[in-house]
């Protein structure tokens, strides 16, 4: 990101790609910005999947995830709201698939998430900067 890039969640940018330097443009098409996050996994703070880490100032996404429970889930790399959507749902839409995720948690799922996210990464589906 470029130095003057307002600190606030990337859909509340009016035009985000403006803010993208090349290479940050191409590490997140690729996900690649994802991989310090390895770190917080082997620290026990993430797991691979999970509800995306809320940014401090999203403050309309954790009230809904407290009203939900979905809370109370360690915080993912990726997740089931991230591959049925990622950048493209709203943030009701994100908190009732981070429920859904809550409800239906198994390995045989979280392996499905892993799988979908790979594909969804490869083809650059559901970014819009």
């Amino acid at each position: 990101m470029k130095k003057n890039t307002p600190n606030v969640a990337t859909h509340l940018l009016e035009n985000p790609e403006s803010y993208l330097l090349k290479i940050g443009g191409v590490l997140r098409k690729l996900s690649l910005d994802e991989l310090p996050n390895l770190i917080n996994i082997i620290k026990g703070e993430m797991v691979f999947v999970g509800p995306r880490p809320a940014l401090y100032n999203q403050e309309d996404l954790m009230a809904l995830r407290i009203e939900t429970g979905v809370d109370k889930l360690k915080p993912g790399i990726t997740g089931w709201a991230q591959i049925n959507g990622r950048d493209d749902v709203s943030i009701e839409k994100k908190v009732q698939l981070e429920q859904e995720y809550m409800y239906r948690r198994s390995t045989l799922f979280d392996i499905k998430i892993i799988i979908k996210t790979f594909t969804n990464v490869l083809f650059g589906k559901g970014i819009r900067h």
